[in-house]
């Protein structure tokens, strides 16, 4: 299950890993214990949302769009 649905907007997992970034949750342990969902299910969802332009990727962190806050 992917963390962006085929029309492009989050699903159940990416709103919480976006609602997360939005709280300053930066890297993905902290999204993992805001979202209670698994590191990796995290790991790969962010990669769904930064190649949705969702997030963005800053070395090991990760800051939501206006995109995403939009989509949230």
């Amino acid at each position: 299950m992917g963390c962006i649905s085929p029309d492009g907007k989050p699903t159940e997992s990416g709103r919480k890993m976006l609602a997360a970034l939005q709280k300053g949750m930066r890297s993905p342990e902290d999204i993992v214990r805001e979202a209670g969902l698994p590191l990796f299910r995290v790991r790969s969802g962010l990669r769904d949302i930064v190649g949705a332009g969702l997030a963005e990727q800053k070395g090991e962190s990760y800051d939501i769009t206006t995109k995403g806050l939009e989509l949230l």
